[in-house]
């Protein structure tokens, strides 16, 4: 089995918005999306997607990105980012998903022996125009976060990967106490995503031995990055 992610699909089938006013690298979404997930990803393969999935407001509009995205090869693990307004509570979430695709939500679960983590995060303290309101939603999301590594704890599995929507640093890479709890957790790796038009060298923290990786849709030129191989010695 490998393990994929890819975060900010940006999906809108039930009122199309298009994607390259944002850029011209979002020319052919989400048809390239499609595409090259397709080319990449294999059926026995786990696949993560850190948030903002679809554009709908609403949970049956999502349905019809949702339903699209489970018939690609692959299973799937999702968790809400800032822009997924048609995740209105995780019950209601869950029981709505199609088969082989879960949602984690300040919790943690265990998929093909791997427990998966993480919490969708904010902007950290340092940040460009950061205020006193994101001082309130950063403490939040690491607690929220907090919790999930708590959950994460008390299973089993062969690794343990965490997954956040935002970066968990900001944009001069310095530490916080977030990052203080990714590197007491020790995972496998770390996924983020919501970072758009930037490399993975000006937005990724270095975490000492923990893999980091940025998943945002358009800097993978929407190819599912490789997180791990546990079919690899």
């Amino acid at each position: 089995m490998r393990i994929f992610a890819i975060a900010d699909p940006h999906l809108s089938k039930a009122q199309p918005k298009p994607m390259d006013i944002f850029g011209g690298n979002w020319e052919g979404h989400p048809d390239v999306f499609f595409e090259r997930w397709q080319e990449t990803v294999g059926d026995d393969d786990l696949v993560l997607i850190p948030g903002d999935i679809s554009w709908a407001m609403r949970l049956e509009d999502a349905l019809q990105d949702l339903n699209d995205i489970a018939a690609l090869p692959g299973t799937k693990v999702l968790l809400r980012g800032n822009h997924d307004y048609w995740w209105s509570g995780i019950s209601k979430v869950r029981a709505a998903l199609p088969a082989r695709m879960y949602a984690i939500q300040n919790d943690a679960m265990v998929v093909h022996n791997t427990i998966i983590s993480g919490a969708r995060g904010w902007l950290c303290p340092g940040s460009f125009n950061y205020s006193e309101q994101d001082e309130k939603i950063y403490q939040r999301e690491r607690e929220r976060l907090k919790l999930s590594l708590e959950h994460a704890k008390r299973l089993r599995a062969d690794r343990h990967i965490i997954m956040m929507h935002y970066p968990p640093t900001n944009q001069q890479l310095e530490a916080n106490a977030i990052t203080e709890l990714l590197i007491a957790a020790q995972p496998d790796a770390v996924v983020f995503g919501h970072v758009h038009g930037e490399t993975a060298e000006r937005v990724t923290p270095d975490l000492g031995d923990i893999a980091v990786h940025f998943v945002a849709a358009d800097a993978l030129k929407f190819r599912p990055k490789l997180i791990m191989d546990t079919t690899t010695p």
